[in-house]
């Protein structure tokens, strides 16, 4: 009985939320409900242009649209993470786990540290023979003419395959990681009904169950691999408790990041026919600049927040302690004030402030080295390989409003689809 009041409960808190979000969102034109709701899916950056630089949210927080703003508030050690408090649910947060990316130092810089040298300059390019291998591998499965899910064919395979082998997980089932990724980042800005919850208990479940056979095992035959690092590290460095979540983000932002970051730059591209000319004419001198402007002009992270960990002034307002303020990424990487011509995408535009699509401080994505390097070789090969790429059919996007990318992204290779062999060499 009491588990019958805690999920009725659970229900009736769940989807009065999302009644609330609706009615705030399509009546009131609350624009941070609308961000959660269809509007924001399909163009958030149309709402954030109406939005104050700076100012209060309808439950008494702040959120920021400025670039600088942004920046400051991610690097001030006045604010800090408390991520489990975002939750929709205090159900769904005892599910949600997401190690280091969700603490304050100690703690926070003594996990990342132990990450942290999987995503060296030497391991990085000990990793790009593997990257450059899987993205061959997989062009060569697309025939002249043929049409193929972006997502699923492309963008998913990749940063599974590599993020697998660099934690060593054996006997890798692409699907099923993809599924995964897909719902526990799905979850970061809240569950979303019943059936929501309930995979993300078992996704969870599964993986717990997975990593912790893996532990096992490394326990008896070490490799060279993260989680035998962190086997290693187990009782000194990092506690019992903690593996398992920190092979989960290490997972989760090792897959998601790479596959929304490659389904926005061919987007983005095939939008913009004469930027996709013009990488086709310069792979591999344009591939890299196209990863950076896709980061700033429709980067796979749209938002974090951080709360205030005591009283700070912050552009004319008194941000009180246990008040959040919410980071709206995407928005500050079109800052105007930052980036001229900002709604441009420009892959050959000039430098002239830092994007924060791997946020900034403390909490700077450890992964991005490996995620720029993914994208780079991805967007590389296929503008080599398949310059008549095109699309075939709508983009269908996943339903959050903090991870932005596709989830369904129908193309065709066309005529010109070239071969490995011949011209187009190695990186």
């Amino acid at each position: 009985m009491a588990e019958l009041r805690r999920a009725v409960a659970f229900a009736a808190g769940l989807y009065g939320s999302r009644l609330g979000i609706a009615y705030h969102g399509y009546v009131r034109r609350d624009p941070m409900s609308l961000l959660h709701l269809r509007p924001g899916r399909e163009d958030p950056y149309a709402i954030y242009r109406g939005m104050p630089r700076f100012g209060p949210t309808r439950i008494g927080n702040w959120v920021t649209t400025s670039h600088a703003i942004c920046d400051a508030v991610l690097r001030d050690r006045r604010f800090g993470m408390r991520a489990a408090d975002l939750m929709a649910a205090p159900q769904a947060a005892d599910e949600f786990d997401m190690s280091f990316l969700d603490k304050n130092p100690p703690d926070h810089t003594r996990l990342r540290r132990l990450a942290q040298p999987a995503f060296s300059p030497k391991q990085m390019a000990g990793y790009r023979p593997l990257v450059e291998s899987t993205v061959d591998e997989l062009l060569d499965r697309v025939g002249p003419g043929r049409e193929f899910d972006l997502v699923s064919a492309y963008a998913a395979p990749l940063p599974i395959q590599v993020i697998t082998a660099l934690l060593g997980v054996p006997d890798v089932d692409a699907d099923r990681f993809a599924r995964y990724g897909t719902v526990i980042a799905s979850a970061l800005d809240g569950v979303h009904s019943l059936s929501h919850a309930a995979r993300l208990q078992a996704a969870n479940r599964e993986l717990r169950e997975l990593f912790e056979s893996l532990f096992a095992l490394r326990r008896r035959e070490s490799a060279d691999d993260l989680v035998s690092r962190i086997v290693a590290a187990e009782g000194d460095r990092i506690q019992p408790h903690e593996m398992v979540p920190m092979c989960n983000l290490l997972l989760v932002a090792g897959f998601e990041t790479t596959v929304n970051l490659v389904g926005n730059a061919v987007n983005a591209l095939l939008a913009h026919p004469e930027q996709w000319a013009a990488l086709c004419a310069d792979p591999a001198g344009l591939a890299g600049p196209a990863v950076e402007e896709t980061l700033r002009y429709d980067p796979p992270v749209q938002r974090t927040a951080r709360c205030a960990l005591e009283d700070v002034d912050l552009a004319g307002h008194l941000v009180r302690r246990d008040q959040y303020v919410v980071t709206l990424i995407g928005a500050a990487n079109r800052d105007p004030e930052a980036f001229p011509d900002p709604d441009t995408f420009d892959i050959r535009r000039e430098q002239t402030a830092d994007h924060l699509a791997f946020s900034s401080g403390i909490h700077y994505c450890v992964g991005q080295p490996l995620a720029r390097l993914e994208a780079e070789i991805a967007l590389r090969r296929l503008a080599e390989r398949l310059p008549d790429l095109h699309r075939t059919g709508p983009l269908r996007r996943r339903v959050s409003s903090i991870v932005r990318g596709p989830i369904h992204f129908p193309v065709r290779s066309g005529a010109r689809t070239r071969p490995l062999t011949g011209a187009v060499g190695k990186s």
